[in-house]
């Protein structure tokens, strides 16, 4: 076999190899007395640092927004009205957690 088919098929192989370890996000998030904390990452294992994670009320408007820090994490004051968290690292499927979701840690 000649080496540029060889390349060719390493090149192939290689591209649909990594559809196979895609990735996607996760967010797992606790109550901490007047706290909402949460924890961002990927399946992989890796962190998501500098990403935005968004608090929702039912009506869809934006009361806080806060960006990961260096352990994935954030940290939001407990609103009074209820609320969901938004996780959207640009994949196909952001997360989301309900605060019915959310317990005491």
């Amino acid at each position: 076999m000649k080496k540029s088919t060889q390349l060719a098929i390493f090149a192939f192989l290689t591209i649909q190899s990594s559809a196979v370890y895609a990735h996607f996000p996760l967010m797992s998030c606790w109550l901490e007395s007047d706290k909402v904390i949460c924890q961002a990452g990927y399946s992989d294992g890796s962190e998501a640092i500098d990403y935005d994670v968004d608090m929702f009320d039912y009506d869809d408007n934006l009361i806080d927004r806060v960006t990961t820090d260096k352990r994935s994490m954030v940290e939001f004051a407990m609103p009074d009205t209820d609320f969901y968290l938004v996780f959207d690292a640009g994949h196909e499927n952001p997360v989301e957690v309900d605060v019915v979701e959310i317990e005491e840690k």
